[in-house]
């Protein structure tokens, strides 16, 4: 049986759940895939994160250009994060004959191109599965199982932590503050969770998917990204009132008039499939022209299924490698530019808070009609005279310019109070 070396470089979190892995399943490992993982070294500047995991010296390694410069190591397993010191291991890796497996979200949504073009040049091949939905092989059966698919929208839950916080906000009615504490004692929330409850993480991840998926890419920079700490109890209540839950979704389409990608939150129907994902799950609803509706449902992180992402790589670039077997090509990624939020499309849920007063509602549809947006539904549930109020209402479809613009009208009017909560809905 050939042998398979590797090298794990970041022994936090997933690092340490590969290790694991591939100690404790190194026969099975072998078995089904008819070559041999070893593991050659463990590398990680903490020594607490290399004693935790009790390595023998033989593979207990501090200093990185000792993995990328010993020649025995066919691939190195890149999971240290960021851009810096992770995107020149990668890249000297390349140049020294490496393959690189990674986790690096980050670096592949924003420089990606430049990787890519580096393993070209150097012939190697980098994989990064776990880059986008944890334990879920949703880039696999974008790049292999779906390859005869033209792939015209995604629709995605992939952020655990965004979706959590949702959901104890929802099913047990805390606030935004009470659930991301709670959120942060479970673990599911890092100390500043910017990344996550910004939305940033959906983004670097949802660009990955729609290049995957389209052939096409699109700077980060181009995705609109909102995030869900202006999301309030009372917009959770009345979604629910009206039939809707509250999530974070990253999306992705290809219209006619060029490609939608944007993270927010969203108003999905209770029977939506993506409404009853709930927790720290993720899951990916994307439809072909050819398998039409599909859904990838599972863990989005985590040390194990993220791990199990990782190995899963390892194991391919082995088979691959030792049957000198075809590579996958090497995305190549058409530039195009994203489509302009303010041309999209969408029904929209405006939350006012007003003055309860008569003629306020007849002051706000009217400055809506001057914009050829129509409402569908209008909710006010509390009635105070003469004290400020939320006003519901839903509108049919309408241009995001046109909204805009009815709304920094309507904000100007006396009997505003706040400014106006406006999330989109998806059907």
């Amino acid at each position: 049986m050939k042998t398979f070396n590797v090298a794990i470089v970041g022994l936090g979190t997933v690092g340490s759940g590969v290790y694991k892995i591939l100690k404790q399943k190194a026969s099975l490992l072998a078995h089904r895939a008819g070559v041999r993982i070893r593991l050659v070294a463990a590398c990680d500047n903490d020594a607490k994160k290399r004693r935790a995991l009790n390595l023998s010296r033989s593979i207990a390694v501090r200093d990185l250009r000792q993995v990328v410069n010993d020649p025995k190591i066919d691939c190195i397993v890149e999971l240290i994060g960021g851009k810096g010191i992770a995107k020149k291991l990668i890249l000297d890796a390349f140049k020294n004959g490496k393959d690189v497996v990674t986790a690096n979200k980050a670096l592949l949504a924003e420089c990606g191109k430049e990787v890519f073009a580096a393993a070209k040049r150097s012939d190697r091949q980098i994989y990064f599965e776990a880059s986008v939905g944890g334990g879920i092989p949703v880039i696999k059966s974008l790049r292999e199982s779906l390859v005869s698919n033209d792939i015209s929208s995604i629709l995605s839950i992939i952020n655990g932590t965004a979706n959590y916080i949702l959901t104890r906000m929802s099913i047990d009615k805390m606030d935004f503050k009470q659930a991301l504490k709670l959120a942060q004692h479970k673990g599911y929330a890092e100390a500043d969770p910017s990344f996550d409850i910004e939305g940033i993480d959906s983004a670097h991840k949802i660009t990955i998917l729609s290049e995957i998926a389209f052939g096409k890419s699109v700077s980060l920079k181009e995705v609109y990204c909102q995030g869900i700490t202006h999301i309030d109890e009372a917009d959770i209540e009345f979604a629910d009132e009206v039939g809707y839950v509250i999530k974070l979704l990253a999306i992705a389409k290809q219209t006619k008039g060029g490609i939608e990608i944007r993270v927010q939150p969203t108003l999905l129907p209770k029977d939506h499939i993506l409404a009853s994902v709930n927790g720290s799950f993720n899951a990916i609803y994307l439809h072909g022209d050819e398998t039409g509706d599909m859904l990838l449902y599972g863990r989005g992180a985590g040390s194990r299924p993220t791990a199990s992402a990782v190995v899963s790589d390892i194991i391919d670039l082995a088979k691959v490698r030792c049957a000198n077997a075809p590579l996958l090509p090497y995305p190549a990624f058409a530039p195009i530019s994203a489509k302009k939020l303010v041309d999209i499309e969408s029904r929209y849920y405006l939350r006012f808070s007003v003055i309860d007063k008569p003629g306020v509602l007849s002051q706000i549809s009217s400055l809506l009609g001057k914009q050829g947006i129509s409402i569908s539904d209008v909710m006010q549930r509390e009635r105070k005279a003469g004290r400020v109020v939320p006003l519901i209402v839903l509108t049919h479809e309408a241009y995001e310019k046109n909204l805009r613009a009815a709304i920094k009208q309507i904000d100007r009017l006396k009997c505003i109070k706040k400014r106006t909560q406006v999330l989109r809905i998806e059907e």
